[in-house]
């Protein structure tokens, strides 16, 4: 076992997700790898081992299936050497309400938002009792806009967010390491799921999978709680997140703001 612990990765097979297990097994960490296609997690695992002498092992589950994922739920709950993990998985879209098939979107939610929740609650409870642990969430640009794309998506990312936001304040003092990655357009067959093609983009929108997992590592090493990679100034999301703590002592109040009063409607 490694002496970093392992790494549980979901979505490992490919994209953001294979970007990550390669980095986190260089930096001297076991890996598992979570994902449904059987055949690219064998082909990942192999790389990795050889190239990074750790040990990899795979896990074949569709997140959206509860089953499934009830597996995932008890590997996290039972495996003492995991110190890591890193929720990836996940799909988007970029067509309307009207032209999304609602089945689809149901899917979507179950992957991007309850696989998230429940494989979070299955690894937490670990990680505080031994005072150590890293939480690394997936969340997208489009949390904060969701007008960007498909908005369940946007949703579903927008969820990522603030629970990722309530875990860093739960978790404080606890020993356990909080962080949400909000990647903008990255080079991924996300694009093809979403049903439009990356090709299709401004390339200068476009990052590369391996920037945007090293830009998010170099923050997680910084101790970022948000880290945007391509965001090129941070004093944005500085301003931004100073503007919402601002408002958050006056969001409720027993007195009607007087912009609603029938006085203000005269």
């Amino acid at each position: 076992m490694s002496t970093k612990g392992t790494a549980v990765i979901t979505g490992a097979s490919s994209g953001i997700g294979a970007v990550y297990a390669e980095r986190l097994a260089a930096r001297g960490h076991d890996v598992i790898l979570v994902a449904r296609n059987a055949e690219r997690l064998a082909q990942q695992a192999e790389r990795i081992g050889q190239r990074h002498g750790v040990s990899v092992r795979v896990f074949n589950a569709d997140l959206t299936d509860a089953a499934q994922l009830r597996q995932v739920e008890a590997l996290l709950r039972d495996d003492d050497a995991i110190t890591v993990l890193v929720n990836n998985a996940g799909f988007g879209g970029a067509g309307t309400l009207l032209q999304s098939d609602v089945d689809r979107m149901e899917e979507m939610v179950a992957i991007n938002v309850t696989a998230v929740m429940r494989l979070t609650y299955a690894v937490a409870p670990r990680f505080v009792a031994r005072g150590a642990g890293t939480l690394i969430n997936i969340s997208s640009i489009v949390a904060i806009g969701p007008e960007i794309l498909n908005g369940v998506y946007g949703g579903t990312k927008a969820f990522v967010l603030g629970f990722s936001q309530s875990l860093r304040k739960e978790l404080a003092g606890t020993g356990v390491g909080v962080q949400v990655v909000l990647p903008g357009a990255t080079a991924t067959a996300f694009w093809d799921a979403a049903g439009l093609p990356v090709d299709q983009l401004p390339q200068t929108w476009v990052m590369s999978a391996a920037d945007l997992v090293d830009a998010a590592l170099a923050g997680l090493d910084k101790g970022e709680f948000v880290t945007i990679p391509s965001l090129q100034d941070g004093a944005q999301w500085e301003a931004y997140e100073a503007a919402r703590q601002a408002m958050l002592p006056h969001l409720s109040s027993a007195k009607v703001a007087p912009r609603y009063t029938a006085t203000a409607a005269a």
